[in-house]
């Protein structure tokens, strides 16, 4: 895999297809009220704003995040994607309340960022939160590959990924030939 062994995750959506992603957003009636409450909310800040000065009317405040975990993920991705990994970190953390994948994204970024001791907490979180993603393992294996530490906790992390998910044997396997060279 070369130098960057961490996978890259970024190309991937959380929500598995577009059934799952209509579902969670709920009926097509209340992500238009949203949308249309928005708008709202804009006009009268841009129409208003000189009056809310001078006057007493009442203001539309929304309360609720109008984007799902799953657009946070994605506006993260993209902030990474432009090397404004302080952004990502930012939209990660706010997905990371409602989708445990948030945690691997945070530890990827901070494995990035060369802030490894963050990586770590993250990565753990990440197994902690989502024990059945092979990923994680994989990923906290490999930053002790990099650290040069806790080699045989990083052969048993790198173990469980596979075990996890044979189907990602071969990625996994060189991350497992990397540590055993290394011990």
């Amino acid at each position: 895999m070369g130098k960057n062994k961490i996978l890259d995750t970024s190309h991937k959506t959380p929500m598995k297809n577009k059934e799952q992603k209509t579902k969670s957003k709920g009926p097509a009636k209340q992500s238009n009220l949203r949308y249309q409450v928005r708008i709202l909310a804009v006009l009268c800040t841009i129409v208003l704003a000189p009056c809310f000065l001078a006057c007493a009317f009442p203001r539309i405040i929304v309360l609720d995040d109008p984007l799902s975990p799953e657009e946070h993920i994605n506006l993260g991705v993209a902030y990474e994607k432009n090397g404004e990994l302080d952004n990502a970190i930012k939209e990660y953390e706010i997905a990371s309340k409602k989708l445990p994948i948030a945690y691997l994204y945070l530890g990827n970024v901070y494995f990035q960022k060369n802030e490894l001791d963050d990586a770590e907490k993250y990565y753990r979180k990440a197994i902690k939160k989502d024990p059945d993603n092979a990923d994680c393992y994989n990923n906290l294996a490999w930053l002790y590959y990099v650290k040069k530490e806790n080699l045989d906790e990083a052969e048993k992390l790198v173990l469980k990924a596979i075990e996890l998910n044979p189907a990602k044997r071969a990625i996994y396997s060189d991350t497992l030939e990397k540590i055993t060279s290394l011990k």
